[in-house]
């Protein structure tokens, strides 16, 4: 099983990225863009896990989400990493915020004492618009660049939980399934 934490965007809040989003795709046809329902925000990612790990990885998850009060995320803005010119990810932008590292954090703690790495990188919060698997040439990137500049549509949402996601490659791409959900706590 392909395994991942996420901090879920409320549905309508999925179709406004997408709506505002969607100039970039018409510029960039060839990536692999992230259907609305998979827009999210990774916390962290296990790749391949064998089903019988879903018990102790739930259990983690829902200790450090147990910790932490509902976030409020301010969503806007389009990049890419590493840039523009050289993109391998066109994302919508997470406003990082002292609480989301704090719940970042001890996610991370959480899991290496399962045995998992904690990241090596900074926690850079975003929601993956598309991947690029070919590099742009000149004039796509400077197209993609302007365009993106022009995506006025920011937001805020509150985020009640954190959830432990499935990826499942179909001919399609992929479709994510809730393995489960530990609610954060209210106020």
């Amino acid at each position: 099983m392909r395994l991942f934490l996420a901090l879920n965007l409320p549905v309508d809040v999925r179709r406004e990225v997408a709506i505002a989003t969607e100039p970039l795709r018409e510029i960039l046809p060839q990536a692999s863009w992230m259907g609305e329902p998979r827009l999210h925000l990774t916390l962290k990612f296990f790749g391949e896990r064998p089903e019988g790990e879903v018990l102790a990885l739930r259990g983690a998850m829902e200790a450090a989400a147990g910790r932490h009060r509902e976030l409020m995320l301010d969503l806007g803005g389009v990049g890419a990493f590493p840039n523009f010119r050289k993109a391998r990810v066109v994302w919508f932008g997470v406003e990082p915020s002292p609480r989301l590292e704090l719940l970042h954090h001890d996610v991370e703690l959480a899991y290496r004492e399962l045995g998992f790495e904690v990241e090596g990188r900074p926690f850079r919060p975003h929601v993956t618009l598309a991947r690029v698997k070919e590099r742009l040439d000149e004039q796509q990137a400077k197209e993609l660049s302007r365009a993106a500049k022009r995506v006025e549509y920011r937001t805020n949402v509150v985020i009640r939980s954190v959830d432990l996601m499935c990826s499942e490659l179909g001919p399609g791409g992929s479709s994510y399934t809730m393995l489960a959900s530990a609610p954060l706590r209210s106020g």
